[in-house]
């Protein structure tokens, strides 16, 4: 069976899954070059550098990660924020997006240390997934753009808590304000 030639759109599949599977700590171009059936030297043809190799994968991955909550969503969009957001942390605590989570950890983690190129790939991360979250907002609501940033604040707070073991304290906050219900 015949392989597809290398290409940007061949090679970030076997990247994505390579970093979703390790985390970004291997994320040097030999253990990438590896993964992708590749040299380092053909992702530096590929990509020009290792930056906006990251980048561009770090992108693709934001992709597949705002495809799986778009499909799992579904077409029908909420109603209110409150259903947003409850629908969002339902998608978010599954199973399937735990590899997601741990890369966004691992990137904010990076960010907050300072490593090169980290807080670039968080910021272009987290300005995608405010335009995705934007498209979620109701119909009606009357502040789409503060609404996504408001639920990105929450969501992102809710899914760190649970992943340090806080789950409760998460759930409790948000049904204090009123913005969850059970």
């Amino acid at each position: 069976m015949p392989t597809a030639p290398l290409s940007r759109e061949t090679l970030l599949p076997r990247l994505a899954a390579h970093v979703l599977e390790h985390g970004l700590g291997g994320a040097s171009l030999r253990p990438l070059a590896r993964a992708a059936g590749t040299s380092d030297r053909m992702l530096i043809y590929h990509f020009g550098n290792k930056e906006t190799l990251i980048a561009d994968l770090l992108g693709y991955i934001a992709d597949i990660y705002s495809a799986a909550l778009d499909a799992a969503l579904g077409p029908q969009r909420p109603q209110t924020r409150q259903e947003c957001l409850a629908r969002i942390l339902a998608e978010g605590r599954k199973p399937a997006m735990a590899a997601f989570l741990v890369l966004w950890w691992d990137i904010v983690a990076g960010s907050a240390r300072g490593l090169p190129g980290y807080r670039e790939a968080a910021h272009a991360m987290m300005a995608r997934q405010l335009a995705w979250l934007e498209g979620q907002m109701p119909e009606d609501d009357p502040d789409p753009s503060g609404g996504a940033r408001y639920m990105m604040t929450l969501i992102e707070g809710a899914l760190m808590l649970s992943a340090v073991g806080h789950e409760d304290t998460a759930l409790q906050g948000l049904l204090a304000s009123g913005l969850l219900r059970l």
